[in-house]
């Protein structure tokens, strides 16, 4: 299914070495998926309307105001292995069920933040997670409010669950399935590397897009569950997998735009490489 011109710019901007897109290489790749230059001019002037984006100039975009608080913790994607601790058996909880859920805004922002935190609801209102990341609750309470968790939630530490709480606690997860997730994913990234440099630049390039950032969407959403509720190890191979994926898209990608650029634009860069 091809992105939204909107997701498109949004994740090729992510992408970005350097966190600058021009609107050429905006072109350029959303040509890839069928989408018309017409449409990624108006989705770069709604992006910028809402402050998504912002100009860096002349013909160029980073990410503006609105923007960068959800993508630099997107961006932490890479890291997530490193925001794991060991678990002494403790839950981090959240309770919403005082906070309103007429603004629609709010509500969206407040179930994001739940999400990238692998909270699940045990009780309506009550939002638990393994207490297994770097920063205990301290730093996951910082993290939620900075992700748009409305200040007045209440985040603390829940010890000593009865038996039967602790068996649902643990059962919002499925963690066979997580692990078979992240053993068929790894497998499928590793298989597509393994034939890329036959294909064709603009297949290289449409599929390394498509399938990195379903994976990397995989990894930012992940709940990162301690043993023995998933096999960590599974999910760290996985985790490197996408790395190694990452960095030869981004290959792919660099060439692409490349061999895309105008013949003058090419010329000028190889006058001014090092």
């Amino acid at each position: 299914m091809a992105p939204q011109p909107r997701q498109l710019i949004l994740k090729l901007l992510l992408a970005a070495d350097d966190g600058e897109l021009s609107a050429r290489d905006a072109v350029a790749g959303s040509a890839l998926f069928g989408i018309r230059e017409n449409s990624v001019r108006v989705a770069l002037v709604r992006l910028a309307g809402a402050g998504l984006i912002e100009a860096a100039g002349r013909g160029s975009y980073r990410l503006g105001p609105n923007g960068t608080g959800l993508a630099a913790d997107v961006a932490t994607w890479p890291t997530a292995e490193q925001r794991v601790r060991e678990w002494q058996g403790g839950w981090v909880a959240v309770h919403v069920g005082n906070l309103g859920r007429s603004d629609r805004v709010a509500l969206r922002a407040r179930d994001r933040a739940l999400a990238l935190l692998g909270l699940r609801e045990l009780d309506r209102g009550l939002y638990l997670r393994p207490d297994n990341l770097v920063g205990g609750v301290e730093g996951v309470r910082r993290r939620l409010h900075k992700l748009g968790l409305e200040e007045d939630a209440a985040v603390f530490l829940a010890s000593e669950l009865d038996a039967v709480s602790e068996k649902r606690a643990r059962a919002l997860w499925d963690g066979k399935a997580l692990t078979r997730h992240y053993r068929q994913s790894r497998q499928q990234l590793e298989k597509w590397l393994a034939r890329a440099a036959v294909l064709e630049p603009e297949v290289a390039a449409r599929e390394s897009f498509l399938i990195g950032s379903e994976a990397i969407r995989q990894v930012v959403f992940d709940p990162l569950l301690p043993e023995p509720l998933v096999d960590s190890d599974e999910r760290r191979t996985f985790v490197a997998t996408v790395l190694d994926f990452d960095r030869a898209g981004r290959d792919i990608w660099r060439n692409f735009s490349a061999q895309a650029a105008p013949p003058a634009a090419n010329a000028s860069k190889s006058r001014t490489a090092p």
